[in-house]
């Protein structure tokens, strides 16, 4: 390698949201903050992780309930005319 032209490649933690951690070479500065790894990854362990849309959807919901019911007294009110 060429003396003067490559960044330093030193060793930094790898830490995952799971909490493992490990240790690698990288040229980035600092620890590697990542959400998931090879520790917690489903194809690598064979466990599926369920993500709870359903509560997501609940949200939606009741932040448009609101909205909903204004349209319809509004449809209600066109229909007795």
């Amino acid at each position: 390698m060429k003396a003067g032209i490559h960044p330093a490649y030193n060793e930094v933690n790898v830490i995952c949201a799971c909490g493992h951690t490990f240790r690698t070479r990288s040229a980035h500065k600092g620890d590697i903050r990542v959400e998931i790894c090879s520790n917690c990854h489903p194809f690598f362990t064979g466990r599926q992780k369920l993500i709870d849309t359903e509560g997501r959807v609940d949200k939606f919901q009741k932040k448009y309930q609101k909205a909903r019911e204004i349209q319809k007294s509004k449809e209600a009110a066109k229909a007795k005319v």
